[in-house]
C-alpha cells in the first residue's frame, strides 16, 4: 500500500515539475519575443472579430434554442427509426449532428452537451454523438481550403465529401459504445420542463456569449502560442527529427512541419499547404487528415464545454484521430482512381482576396442570415410534428 502511495506522490511531482517547466518555457519565450508575441496575439483578436464572432455566435445561439424549446426532441420524432439504426441515438440527437455539419467546430459538440445535461439523451448516447458530430462547416473547406488554399473547387468537394463520409463511419464505428443505458433516460426525456420562447432566448444569448469568449481565449492562445513555437525552433526542430525518422516512407523535414502546424492548430495548419498548389496530389490527405483531426485548439474549445458535463473524452480524442485517419484514407484512395490537376486562375485568386477581405459587418450579415433561415426552418418542421401527449399538457395547465 506503501509502496503505491509512493507511486503516486512520485508520478504527481514528475507531473508538477513538467508543468512548471513547460509555463518556465513559455514565460522565457515571452520575454524573449515580445513584439511578436504582441502581433500574434493581434493576429489572433482580429480572426476573431471578423471570422470567429460572427459565424459562431448565431450558430451558438440556435443550437442552444433548439434545445431549450424542445425543438431536438419534437424532430427526433421524425427521423427516429434513421439515427437509432445507424447510430444508435435517440431521434433528438440529429440536432447535434445536423447543426455540427451546419455550424462548423464547435457547435456539433456544444449541443450534444446540451441535450444531456436538459436529459435528451443518456450518457452513453451523448458520448457516441461527441465522437462524430464536431464537423468542420462547408464554408471553411469549400471557400477556404478548397478555393483558397488549392485553388481548386474540386478539391474542395472531395474534402468536404470526404470529411462527411468519415464522419458516418465514426458514428456507425462507435454505434455500440458504452453502456446502452438510454431505456432509463426515455422516463426524464418525456417530461422536459417547458420554457417561454423570452427565457430560452435570454438564457441562449449570455450562454452563447459566454462560449464565444471562451473559445476566442483559446483562438489567441494558439496563435500566439504556435508562433513562439516557431520562433524558439520547437517546431522546426522536432519537424527535423520525425522527417529524419520517416524519410525511408517519404516524409520530409517540410511535410513534417505542416503536419505538426495542423496538428496544433487547423487554420495555420492547412494556411501552410497554400504554396502546394501545383502538387495538390500530395498535399490533399494531409489536409483532410487536418480538417478530421481539427487540432489541439478545437479539442480545448471543445473540451471546454465538456469539463463540468461528466462525460467522458475519451470517445471524442478517438473519434477524431479515426476522423482524420479515414478522411485522409478516402482522399488518397480517390487520387489513386483518378488524377487531378490545379488551374490557378485569375477568378479564383479574385474570391480568395475577397474572402481575406470580409470584414466583421458582412460576416456577420450573412452568418445571421444562415441562421434566422436554419431556425426558421427547424421552427416550421417542428411545429408540422404533432406533440405527443399534447392533449394532457393542456388539461394540466388548465
Amino acid at each position: 500500500m506503501e509502496l503505491k502511495i509512493g507511486k503516486v506522490i512520485t508520478r504527481r511531482r514528475i507531473y508538477d515539475t513538467i508543468i512548471c517547466l513547460a509555463l518556465l518555457s513559455v514565460v522565457t519565450a515571452l520575454v524573449l519575443y515580445p513584439e511578436e508575441a504582441v502581433q500574434a496575439g493581434g493576429d489572433g483578436v482580429s480572426l476573431c472579430l471578423n471570422t470567429i464572432i460572427p459565424s459562431l455566435f448565431p450558430f451558438f445561439v440556435i443550437s442552444s434554442l433548439v434545445v431549450e424549446l424542445g425543438i431536438a426532441a419534437r424532430l427526433g420524432r421524425l427521423i427516429e427509426p434513421l439515427m437509432t439504426k445507424v447510430f444508435n441515438v435517440n431521434g433528438a440527437c440529429s440536432a447535434a449532428f445536423v447543426l455540427g455539419f451546419i455550424g462548423g467546430y464547435p457547435v456539433g459538440a456544444k449541443t450534444a452537451i446540451s441535450l444531456y445535461e436538459k436529459g435528451q439523451c443518456s450518457k452513453s448516447e451523448a458520448e457516441r454523438l461527441l465522437s462524430f458530430c464536431n464537423n468542420s462547416g462547408p464554408a471553411f473547406i469549400l471557400g477556404v481550403v478548397g478555393a483558397g488554399v488549392f485553388s481548386n473547387s474540386f478539391a474542395g468537394l472531395l474534402l468536404y465529401l470526404a470529411h462527411s463520409v468519415a464522419s458516418v463511419i465514426i458514428g456507425i464505428l462507435f454505434r455500440n459504445w458504452g453502456r446502452d443505458d438510454s431505456a432509463k433516460h426515455e422516463f426524464k426525456r418525456s417530461r422536459i420542463k417547458r420554457v417561454s420562447f423570452s427565457t430560452a432566448f435570454t438564457v441562449s444569448v449570455r450562454n452563447s456569449f459566454q462560449s464565444t469568449l471562451s473559445i476566442c481565449g483559446f483562438v489567441i492562445f494558439f496563435t500566439v502560442f504556435i508562433r513562439l513555437l516557431f520562433l524558439s525552433g520547437v517546431i522546426p526542430f522536432l519537424a527535423s527529427a520525425i522527417g529524419g525518422i520517416f524519410h525511408p516512407l517519404g516524409m520530409d523535414e517540410a511535410f513534417a512541419e505542416k503536419l505538426l502546424t495542423g496538428f496544433i492548430e487547423i487554420s495555420s495548419g492547412v494556411w501552410t499547404l497554400q504554396d502546394a498548389a501545383p502538387h495538390i496530389n500530395s498535399n490533399i490527405a494531409m489536409a483532410a487528415f487536418m480538417l478530421g483531426w481539427a487540432g489541439l485548439s478545437v479539442h480545448c474549445q471543445a473540451l471546454s464545454f465538456l469539463c463540468d458535463s461528466g462525460l467522458s473524452a475519451k470517445t471524442y480524442i478517438m473519434g477524431k484521430f479515426l476522423h482524420g485517419i479515414i478522411s485522409a484514407g478516402l482522399v488518397y484512395m480517390v487520387y489513386r482512381l483518378f488524377l487531378l490537376d490545379a488551374p490557378v486562375s485569375s477568378y479564383l485568386a479574385e474570391q480568395v482576396t475577397g474572402m481575406a477581405n470580409f470584414g466583421f459587418s458582412r460576416s456577420l450579415v450573412l452568418s445571421a442570415g444562415c441562421s434566422l433561415l436554419l431556425l426558421v426552418c427547424l421552427l416550421l418542421i417542428s411545429y408540422a410534428i404533432p406533440a405527443k401527449n399534447s392533449g394532457n399538457e393542456v388539461k394540466k395547465g388548465l
